[in-house]
């Protein structure tokens, strides 16, 4: 079985995706995505990925993700390289799952549950506006949002005050505009909604501790991202001098990144996302290395419904899972536009796809459409069945 064709999808109209297809001579087709800043995951896909992977066996997904990390590990790899060989091994793992008839759980080794609790992230788009809505009345929204199934919620009502200091000073009365959202919350629906806080990384520790403080009487589920990652001491003390769980961070990517976060004891809960992170097996590594420190982890899931799909097939499988992001108004509205995926919430929870693989079919229409961008690799590639890297220059015309 050999990778024949690496495609890239993307449509104007859902401009922060990229939708991998890989090709193989059997004709099975793997699905993976990635998200954000797609002009350089694509350009990396093409460029430097897909010269290494075409002509290789597609099972082999560890061989293969090693010798693209060989690569890439040269110039920095934890950018656009990293992202686009996350939407490769995610279409990789498809893949494997339609050979052998099973879904991707089975494949990880089987579920520790059967649905998947959830937060809504309140992004708007299309006939959902709920960033509008929170910002218009909070309360207003928990309630639709209860009505929907959801229990748990997040909204960054502080960013906001970040730019006129570039977050090194927040003022009370900013303070307390901020909490106006979180108030409403509390007022119309009591404790039964859970709210999350997410800070972008937007602000230093004086100000973020004065938020923190701010926020403690409302008993609040966690604050995500509170300081740059690349501030873990930061962190780590904000950490102590705060009663609400410290999230952090979907900007790491691998598991080397998120051992030094771990060691240090960083934060309470760990947070990565499978298609920028390196992928499925990267984001099960994490996990379990993330388990032998007793820390929680949440699955970052904003993008489509190939990623949503990772989530909840890694969300059933892994034993210390905390939350899987989810986003009502993406699901809601494109998800079934693009693919058969049709997300609903119970009681909080989410359920897991079913079917080979990921679960999970795009839309035959989706690759007629007129805003349609399609990018091809094909032919037998450049790296001819190897599996490392051996002596950097030796192989540089592979590059």
């Amino acid at each position: 079985m050999k990778i024949t064709a690496i495609e890239s999808l993307q449509w104007a109209e859902y401009p922060r995706l990229m939708v991998v297809r890989v090709h193989t001579d059997t004709g099975i087709i793997g699905l993976g995505e990635t998200v954000d800043k797609i002009p350089g995951s694509k350009g990396a896909l093409h460029g430097t990925i897909a010269p290494l992977v075409l002509g290789q066996d597609p099972l082999d997904i560890e061989g293969l993700w090693r010798f693209v990390m060989d690569n890439i590990m040269y110039h920095g790899y934890a950018g656009a390289e990293t992202r686009a060989l996350s939407a490769l091994e995610v279409a990789l793992w498809d893949i494997m799952g339609k050979v052998y008839d099973a879904p991707l759980y089975h494949l990880l080794g089987g579920k520790t549950r059967d649905r998947i609790p959830t937060y809504n992230t309140c992004i708007g788009f299309g006939d959902y506006q709920d960033y509008a809505a929170w910002h218009t009345d909070a309360g207003a929204l928990a309630k639709s949002l209860l009505a929907d199934g959801i229990k748990a919620m997040k909204i960054w009502p502080f960013d906001q005050f970040s730019e006129s200091s570039f977050g090194q000073y927040i003022h009370p009365h900013d303070v307390e505009k901020g909490l106006t959202a979180v108030r409403q919350i509390r007022d119309a629906v009591g404790l039964d909604m859970e709210i999350g806080i997410e800070c972008h990384f937007r602000w230093n520790r004086a100000s973020i501790e004065r938020i923190a403080r701010a926020l403690e009487p409302y008993n609040i589920l966690f604050m995500e991202d509170v300081i740059p990652a690349v501030m873990p001491d930061e962190i780590k003390a904000t950490s102590q001098h705060t009663s609400i769980p410290i999230i952090g961070s979907e900007l790491l990517m691998t598991r080397w990144q998120l051992r030094d976060w771990l060691v240090k004891g960083v934060s309470q809960i760990v947070m990565t996302d499978p298609v920028w992170n390196g992928g499925i097996a990267e984001t099960r590594k994490i996990a379990n290395m993330a388990e032998a420190f007793g820390v929680p982890i949440v699955l970052h899931n904003v993008a489509g419904p190939i990623c949503h799909a990772v989530c909840m097939h890694l969300g059933a499988h892994l034993p210390n899972l905390f939350y899987v992001e989810s986003v009502r108004a993406f699901y809601k509205t494109y998800f079934p536009i693009m693919s058969g995926l049709t997300p609903t919430v119970n009681d909080g929870h989410l359920s897991i796809p079913e079917g080979a693989g990921l679960g999970i079919t795009l839309r035959e229409e989706m690759l007629n459409r007129a805003d349609l961008i399609l990018e091809r690799s094909d032919g037998e590639g450049l790296a001819k069945g190897r599996r490392a890297m051996g002596d950097h220059w030796a192989v540089e015309e592979i590059r």
